[in-house]
């Protein structure tokens, strides 16, 4: 999908934002890793557009996470119920052989959140999921649309750490089109979007004790895409070029989110658990 533009953009004495999936598959994100090692140059800045981090209440409940108020993390569940892909150009994403699947293409944002607050590396993935109601009728070039619509995918991390995505995308009746739930050891944390919301909720306060917190990007960003996310992104990695910062989003990240997704799809494909040593090889 981005490859063979980055190939050629790499080789120029420049910094380069890559729209997120890194690559289809992980073996097209190693490939984009080796061009930028090779063409290797000083203070330059490569960034992968992830930038689901920087919605308001992901950033909050991250940040609450890292402070420690829900003690040592062990679950992490991702929801999003949505509406069904939009139109795009010829309907490229209609074809999982243009796209990876939706769990490459769509879900490595969640993928990168998950693996962001888990602080490890993901080691195995279990996942169920079907196209059950969307786009069953569309063709193209001679193939019928094959884009999963529904998952579920369970994430093992080395640390022991379990992560969840329950995904829906003919689910347009929710309140929230995200929600990103971490229960730790003393407490619960949930980010609620397009709410904006933020509730915590320690053990030892019970039900009555939750708080809730309205939450909303500063003053100054603009609006734009997914909340302002997509500007905050942009002001970060200006921050990483202008004071010569190593970047916050690496191709690295890029491709775990990649293997994931990847890993979830096989696992769909052949009905078992799948290591992402398998996948990343």
């Amino acid at each position: 999908m981005h490859r063979s533009v980055f190939e050629d953009v790499i080789k120029l004495d420049m910094h380069v934002l890559v729209e997120k999936p890194l690559g289809i598959n992980v073996a097209e994100c190693q490939i984009m890793i080796a061009a930028k090692d090779q063409h290797h140059k000083p203070g330059r800045v490569v960034w992968v557009g992830l930038e689901y981090r920087y919605m308001a209440p992901t950033s909050r409940l991250i940040d609450e996470v890292n402070s420690g108020t829900c003690g040592e993390v062990k679950m992490i569940a991702i929801r999003e119920h949505r509406f069904p892909f939009l139109q795009k150009v010829d309907n490229w994403n209609r074809l999982s052989k243009n796209t990876g699947g939706t769990l490459v293409e769509k879900c490595c944002h969640f993928f990168d959140v998950m693996t962001l607050i888990a602080k490890s590396r993901p080691v195995s993935v279990y996942a169920s999921g079907a196209q059950d109601v969307n786009h069953l009728d569309e063709i193209y070039g001679g193939l019928r649309s094959d884009i999963l619509d529904n998952a579920y995918v369970v994430v093992d991390f080395a640390n022991g750490v379990r992560g969840m995505l329950d995904l829906a995308m003919f689910a347009e009746g929710s309140k929230n089109e995200q929600e990103i739930c971490v229960v730790g050891s003393t407490a619960k944390i949930e980010a609620m979007m397009p709410e904006s919301v933020v509730r915590i909720g320690k053990r030892e306060s019970g039900r009555d004790g939750v708080v809730e917190i309205s939450v909303s990007q500063v003053s100054d960003v603009v609006s734009g895409f997914h909340g302002g996310a997509s500007y905050l992104e942009h002001r970060a990695m200006q921050n990483s070029i202008r004071n010569g910062l190593e970047p916050v989003v690496t191709l690295e990240d890029g491709l775990v989110s990649v293997a994931v997704g990847q890993a979830a799809h096989l696992s769909i494909a052949e009905k078992r658990i799948v290591s992402i040593d398998e996948i990343i090889c």
